[in-house]
Parts: C-alpha cells; sequence; structure tokens
C-alpha cells in the first residue's frame, strides 16, 4: 500500500505491496512552517496505521536532522516528533532518513531544482563555499527498499549516496549538462554535518563514482 502521489510515491508504485505500506504523503517542504501542514500528517499517520496495525510501516525522514543549524527548524522538529510517534504506534516499521531528493518534478524548492531554475532564469545565486550536500534519486530509494526490505525491522536506516558534495561540483556538472553557465558569487560560509551510513547502504552504491552519481542524477531527472 502506497500512501501518497508525489515524486517518491511514483518511484515506489513498482515494488507496492499488500503487507507494507510505504508512507509516502509526508510534509516535504524542509522550509514549512504552517502548523496545519505538520498536523495534517500526523493525523492521516494515526489513521493509517490504526486501519493497519500488521503492516510493516516504511516512512520517510530526514538526514536535516544532523544538521546542527536546523534543529529548531519546524520541519525537524516535526520529523522527530512523526520518528517518535511511529516507534510507539507500529509493531513493525523502517524509518528511512533520506538525503537531498532528486526525482521528475516535484518540488521546485528542492535543491536540485532550485539550481537548475536558476540556471535557466538566469537568476544570480549566492553559493556557501564550506557547505556540503549528500543527494539521491527517488528511483535509487525505491530499489533500496527492494532488495532489503526484509533486512530492516524496526530501525532508523541513513539512506543517501555516501558523499557529501560542495555546492560547486553539484553547479559544475550541472552547467555541463544544461549547457548553460550559472551567475553565481561564492561566499565563506556554510557548514556541513557527519553522517554514518551501514554496510547495505554502502554496498548498494559500492562501484559507481561521485562524478558519475551525478551525472546519472542529472541525466534521469533533468
Amino acid at each position: 500500500m502506497i500512501i501518497g502521489n508525489g515524486i517518491l510515491a511514483n518511484a515506489l508504485k513498482f515494488y507496492d505491496k499488500d503487507d507494507v505500506i510505504f508512507f509516502a504523503s509526508g510534509v516535504s517542504n524542509s522550509l514549512e512552517k504552517e502548523a496545519s501542514e505538520f498536523e495534517r500528517e500526523i493525523s492521516l499517520l494515526k489513521s493509517v496505521v490504526s486501519q493497519n496495525p500488521d503492516k510493516k510501516f516504511f516512512y520517510f525522514s530526514t538526514c536535516s536532522i544532523y544538521d546542527p543549524t536546523k534543529t529548531g527548524s519546524p520541519y525537524v522538529i516535526h520529523k522527530l516528533k512523526i520518528e517518535k510517534l511511529i516507534a510507539e504506534l507500529c509493531q513493525h516499521f523502517v524509518i528511512l532518513r533520506v538525503g537531498n531528493a532528486v526525482g521528475r518534478g516535484g518540488n521546485p524548492n528542492t535543491l536540485i531544482n532550485f539550481l537548475k531554475n536558476a540556471i535557466l532564469s538566469e537568476n544570480k545565486l549566492m553559493l556557501h563555499n564550506n557547505a556540503r550536500r549528500i543527494l539521491i534519486g527517488t528511483d535509487d530509494i525505491a530499489s533500496f527498499i527492494c532488495r532489503y526490505m526484509e533486512d530492516f525491522n524496526n530501525e532508523i536506516i541513513n539512506l543517501a549516496y555516501p558523499y557529501q558534495y560542495s555546492l560547486p561540483e553539484i553547479l559544475s556538472q550541472l552547467e555541463n549538462h544544461l549547457d548553460k553557465k550559472a551567475d553565481y558569487e561564492m561566499t565563506e560560509e556554510g557548514s556541513f554535518y557527519k553522517i554514518e551510513f551501514n554496510s547495505f547502504t554502502e554496498e548498494f552504491f559500492s562501484g559507481i563514482s561521485p562524478d558519475k552519481y551525478l551525472e546519472k542524477l542529472y541525466s534521469y531527472y533533468l
């Protein structure tokens, strides 16, 4: 059972199973501040769990939880609240803390969509030179779940390509892909945070270099 109809829900449709719930209908905008949006997700989640108490529950959280600059954001506070609620309500669950997801279409505020639109619209960008980002394609999220679904139970998994990309790295390849130069200025700002990845994640992405993974994301989704 898939709850949701966004880019992640669409990627999961090929792996739908009757005894599993993929909850892909959560708040997706990390800048969201409206309490009603957070309450809507909590209400829907409680309803789905109560109607399907025996099914394994997959939830998509965020690696932003590890970012010390975002600990007070409504989005991160909400995600932690949801994680706690799932652990209390679900007999069998897997929480996937996902990096910056890249998919076809979707929220224009996601990192890659924002940068792409800025380049195409010739808007000037301010890049933080010290910032790092972790990325993952929505199809890889779905494929990872399919491959390792039975290996996890009542666990929290960090899921992203296990490499911290600098913004210049991301932008340079994006310029090549779009065949258009970005208008940007670098500032000595930003930070990044360490994330631990388990052996399953390392195995899943083995054999593909950071540059090749970026090429894959851009060619698949943009």
